[in-house]
């Protein structure tokens, strides 16, 4: 029988409801529409900010390397415009560029937070 761990559950959470929300955002355009709710920025950038606080310092390292491969990633395919076609009627450039901000959004303030309590863990030993 498999131990389940239970020390990062908060962090778990909210990376799955962020991602979840960056995804659905990204899809229904609510980003990059003209006069959209800010709302929705800020509680993409606080769900980072959890998550960033509840990385284990264990941890920390892959986490940062995997996140700011992912913020690298996304910020080259909205600055690249990947893919400019309609299919079916759907716009994807203006979806994937959506769905790319919202993880910026999501990913940043994590990445800053870890990596502010990796120096500090440093500068500690």
């Amino acid at each position: 029988m498999a131990i389940r761990a239970r020390e990062n559950i908060i962090g778990a959470w909210a990376f799955l409801v962020g991602v979840i929300l960056a995804v659905l955002l990204g899809v229904t355009g609510n980003l990059t529409k003209v006069g959209a709710n800010p709302s929705f920025i800020v509680a993409l950038m606080v769900i980072g900010i959890i998550m960033g606080y509840f990385v284990a310092e264990k941890d920390s390292n892959t986490f940062l390397l995997a996140v700011v491969s992912v913020v690298i990633v996304c910020f080259v395919g909205i600055q690249g415009q990947i893919i400019s076609a309609a299919i079916g009627g759907f716009e994807i450039q203006r979806m994937l560029t959506a769905i790319l901000s919202a993880f910026i959004y999501l990913f940043l303030p994590a990445t800053i937070i870890v990596a502010i309590k990796t120096v500090f863990s440093i500068s500690r030993s």
